[in-house]
Formats: C-alpha cells, sequence, structure tokens
C-alpha cells in the first residue's frame, strides 16, 4: 500500500510518518501466505506471518526532515543522495524500451508507464534503489533533496517532486508492502496528481482551528477524486482536544496521537526503540496500520487518473516545454498492477 502523511505545516506529520514507518519495521506481517493462489510472473508470494514487511520511506517535503525524524545526524542528512538531484537517471532507467516515448528528455513528471517500461517493485535491488536508497533507523529511506541556494528564483520544488510522481506512477506494490511518503504542507501536493498516487491518505490534524482550515482545504480537494483521507489528531492534550477534532472532522477522525515523552527525547536527540512509545499512541499506530490494511487496490482507477493528470499536464505546458504532443505516450491497453509485470517487466 502506498500512504502519505500531509497537514498543514508544524502539525507533526513529519514526525507521524517517521513513527508510522518505524512502527511498520518494527512490527510484522499481518498476512498468511496462501500457497493454492495463483500469481502472475515477477510478483512475490504472500507474505508470511512472523516476517516483517518490505518497507520504503520517501521524503517528498520542501523541508526535508524525515531522514532526522528517523535518528539520522545532520551530517548524514545532507549525504543522503537526492531523487531531484538525478531526474534524468530516473527517466532513462523507467523509460526501458517503451516505444511510445521518444526519449527520457521527453518524460515528464506525469509521463505513465506503458509496455516496455520498467516497472519498480517496494523491496529488492534495482540500479535506481542501489543509488538512490540508503538505510535510516533501519528503514530504507529516498529523499527529494532540500530547496537549494542556486534554486532560488528560478526553480520550483515541485520539479523536484516530480521524481516520486514518475517513481510512484512506475511502482507495484504488493499484499503487505508499504511506501510511506512524508507529502508537502498544506495543499501544495495539489499542483500535480500526486495526491491521487496513494491507498491511504492521513492528514494530520491539530486541535486547532487553523489546522482544521488544511483539513477542509485538502479534503475538498481529495474526495473529488475518491482519495481515501483518515485525520489523524496530534499534540492532543485531553478529552477536549478530542472533543475539539471530532465537532470539525467527524467519521473522518481515526485515532489521536497524545503528547510524548518519546517523541520529545527523539527530538531532543536521544531516540529510543519504538518498543518505548507510549502503549495508547502504540494502539494509535496499529489502527493506523489496520486502516492501511483493509483499503483496497484499484490499480485501474490508478492508472485512470494517472493518465488524465498527464494529459492535463501536456496540454497545459508539458507539449509546448518538450515540443511534441505528450498524449502520444500513453499506451491505452496498460493497467498498471500485478498483471502490468508481464506486460513491461519488474525492474531488476
Amino acid at each position: 500500500m502506498k500512504i502519505s502523511f500531509v497537514g498543514k505545516g508544524g502539525s507533526g506529520k513529519t514526525t507521524l510518518a517517521a513513527l508510522f514507518a518505524r512502527h511498520l519495521a518494527g512490527t510484522t506481517a499481518p498476512l498468511l501466505a496462501d500457497a493454492t493462489a495463483p500469481l502472475p510472473v515477477g510478483m512475490p508470494a504472500p507474505l508470511l506471518a512472523g516476517t516483517t514487511a518490505p518497507l520504503l520511506a520517501i521524503d517528498a517535503d520542501i523541508n526535508q526532515h524525515l531522514a532526522a525524524a528517523l535518528g539520522a545526524s545532520e551530517h548524514e542528512a545532507v549525504l543522503l543522495p537526492a531523487l531531484g538531484d538525478h531526474l534524468g537517471e530516473i527517466k532513462e532507467y523507467l523509460r526501458g524500451d517503451n516505444p511510445l516515448i521518444s526519449s527520457a528528455a521527453a518524460m515528464v513528471k506525469t509521463t505513465p508507464p506503458g509496455r516496455g517500461s520498467r516497472l519498480l517493485g517496494v523491496g529488492g535491488a534495482n540500479p535506481l534503489y542501489d543509488s538512490l536508497v540508503r538505510e535510516v533507523g533501519g528503514i530504507r529511506l529516498a529523499v527529494t533533496g532540500p530547496f537549494a541556494t542556486e534554486d532560488l528564483g528560478v526553480a520550483c520544488y515541485h520539479s523536484k517532486v516530480g521524481a516520486v510522481e514518475l517513481l510512484l506512477n512506475h511502482l507495484v506494490d504488493g499484499p503487505g508492502e508499504y511506501v510511506v511518503v512524508d507529502m508537502t504542507a498544506g495543499a501544495d501536493s495539489f499542483a500535480s496528481g500526486l495526491f491521487t498516487r496513494f491507498d491511504t491518505t492521513f492528514l494530520v490534524c491539530e486541535p486547532t482551528l487553523r489546522s482544521i482550515g488544511v483539513y477542509r482545504q485538502y479534503v475538498g480537494h481529495a474526495r473529488e477524486y475518491g482519495v481515501r483521507v483518515h485525520v489523524v489528531g496530534n499534540k492532543v492534550d485531553d478529552a477536549s482536544d478530542v472533543d475539539f477534532l471530532t465537532e470539525h472532522v467527524g467519521e473522518d477522525l481515526l485515532t489521536w496521537i497524545g503528547r510524548s515523552s518519546y517523541v520529545k527525547a527523539a527530538e531532543r536527540g536521544t531516540p529510543q526503540p519504538i518498543t518505548a512509545l507510549e502503549p495508547a499512541n502504540r494502539d494509535a499506530l496499529d489502527l493506523m496500520r489496520g486502516a492501511v490494511d483493509s483499503g483496497t487496490k484499484d490499480w485501474a482507477t490508478y492508472t485512470r487518473q494517472a493518465v488524465e493528470f498527464h494529459l492535463r499536464n501536456a496540454t497545459a505546458w508539458a507539449n509546448d516545454r518538450v515540443g511534441e504532443d505528450l498524449a502520444g505516450q500513453v499506451d491505452p491497453d496498460f493497467v498498471l498492477g500485478p498483471t502490468a509485470v508481464d506486460l513491461a517487466g519488474r525492474a531488476g
């Protein structure tokens, strides 16, 4: 499942993304393998209970703090390879030998996969992961990269996040596999179709009117596209905070995280094992995982929305920038998903 964390700046979404990723890494798969079920060629078998689920975390926020939240030092975080600095390499690899894409330079952030494209899995090795993914605090992490001084006044951060959109458009996740993405704050993710690339979106909401305002704005856009949104309250002190959130978000409130000495210690540079998290907050993370696992994959809709936003971007700006009609990149008979591995090929 692909999971995003969104919310107002300062709401704690990066902290919760890190907590959730560490929780997934510290617990075992809830699924039992069904030896009788046929599997498409190239897809992994369902996980055995007791094994750790494949997990990939991605920092797609303009403020790059997920590595630090996972336990990296400032020096270690700075040295992480940035997806945004390797966009050409990413395009060249994902293009594969797709005959509809004239060149890697003709690929844009919304270019969908088709027959001949290389598809990615959550786990396993491939050249992109080998060069761009690093383990931080026991979590495999890829980072978009910071908005650098040389970008000021001449670049848009969404061009960097475009690397994440391309990866997610080409990523086939199987049962019990997780991709956790820390997104840009507020409604910035609506600048492209990136907000539709997730099976579950956790909107982190403080018990404040400003945070509720971001919730209303986000949900107003997301629901038009069937995006599955759960609100997770954060920095909750008492029952009045829960009542406030319930009053304003209603049934969208899935659970909440209380003030945490565990989180405070981590933010002061003394991280502890995830098992030291307060029991009530661990229960909240369990509820979140349950909400993710109860979701269903709709690969046809996922592919249709990718194509929709690609055609929008092509008409709005990409055709002029590239110098060709990018509608021709759409493979009308291709649907991303397990069966697409036979048509395109899982990257390796």
